[in-house]
C-alpha cells in the first residue's frame, strides 16, 4: 500500500481526518494526496474567472490544513480538482495508482443526527474504490483486531481482499470472520476459500435479518479496532442505496470501517 487519497470538504473534521490519514500513512510508508473537488455551474463568459478563484481558495484552504498538522515525515501533496465528484475521484484513483481512499462520514457540515452524509454515501455507492471511513475526531492507533463481516464468502474478483490483507499483514492484526446468514442466503455462501481462510483467526456464524444486525450482535464481543465490510446494494450499507445517508440512530461506528469493493 503506497498511495492514499483523502478527499476533504468543508466540515470541521477535515483537519482531524488528514491527521489520521498522515499517521496511518506514516505507519505503513505511504504517500498522501489530499484533494478537494469542485464543479462550476455558471453563465458563459465567467467560467475562467470563477475557476481561478475556486482553484486559489481551494489551494489556500488545503495548505492551511496541512500547515496545522504533524506530517510525521510523510510525503503529503494537495490538489484542487475540477469536475464531477465521482468521475474525478475515479480518475485520480487510476492516474495516481491509489491503493486506499480515507474518508470522513460527513464531508460537509450537516445535521448532527446524520452519521453518513450524502456526499460520502454517494462515493461509497457509486465507486469501487477501497475506502476507510474514519469516525469524526477519531485519533489514530495501530490496528490490532479486525472484524470482517460477510453474508457470502464467495470471492470472484481478483485482489478484492488486497487492502484488507495489506492492513492485516502490516499491523500483524488478528482478524475474525463473521458470516451472517440473512434471508437471501444461498447454498455455498459460507464456503470460504483457502485464501480467505489463511487470513482468519476465528469464524463465527450467525443468523440475522441483515449483515448490519449481525455486526450489532457480535461487535462488542469481538471489540475490533477496525470493521471490514463489502459493497453490496443490499449489504451492510443498504440504507445509502435509498437516500445516500445513514442516520446515527441506524448506525454509528466507534472505529474505522473498511469498505471493500464487491467480491463477486
Amino acid at each position: 500500500m503506497k498511495n492514499i487519497l483523502v478527499p476533504v470538504g468543508s466540515s470541521k473534521n477535515a483537519k482531524s481526518l488528514i491527521q489520521y490519514a498522515v499517521e496511518f500513512a506514516a505507519s505503513i510508508g505511504a504517500n498522501v494526496f489530499v484533494v478537494q473537488v469542485y464543479n462550476v455551474y455558471t453563465k458563459a463568459g465567467t467560467m475562467i474567472k470563477v475557476d481561478h478563484i475556486l482553484q486559489r481558495e481551494g489551494k489556500i484552504f488545503l495548505n492551511r490544513l496541512i500547515d496545522e498538522i504533524a506530517l510525521k515525515g510523510v510525503n503529503v501533496q494537495t490538489r484542487v480538482l475540477k469536475g464531477k465528484l465521482i468521475d474525478t475521484l475515479q480518475l485520480a484513483f487510476k492516474n495516481d495508482d491509489i491503493d486506499l481512499l480515507i474518508l470522513e462520514p460527513r464531508t460537509t457540515s450537516e445535521n448532527n443526527d446524520v452519521f453518513f452524509g450524502k456526499i460520502s454515501g454517494k462515493i461509497i455507492k457509486q465507486t469501487q474504490i477501497p475506502t476507510l471511513i474514519v469516525p469524526e475526531g477519531y485519533v489514530y492507533k495501530p490496528i490490532t483486531r479486525i472484524l470482517l463481516a460477510l453474508k457470502s464468502g464467495i470471492i470472484k474478483r481478483d485482489n478484492a481482499l488486497k487492502p484488507l490483507k495489506d492492513i492485516k499483514t502490516h499491523f500483524k492484526a488478528v482478524m475474525n470472520l463473521l458470516l451472517v446468514k440473512t434471508p437471501s442466503y444461498n447454498d455455498g455462501d459460507f464456503e470460504v476459500n483457502d485464501h480467505l481462510k489463511s487470513l482468519i483467526t476465528n469464524t463465527t456464524v450467525t443468523a440475522n435479518g441483515t449483515t448490519y444486525l449481525g455486526v450489532l450482535e457480535h461487535f462488542k464481543k469481538n471489540d475490533p479496532d477496525m470493521l471490514a465490510v463489502v459493497r453490496r446494494k443490499r449489504g451492510f450499507f443498504n440504507k445509502i442505496w435509498e437516500k445516500n445517508t445513514i442516520l446515527k440512530k441506524d448506525f454509528e461506528s466507534p472505529v474505522p470501517v473498511l469498505v471493500l469493493k464487491g467480491l463477486k
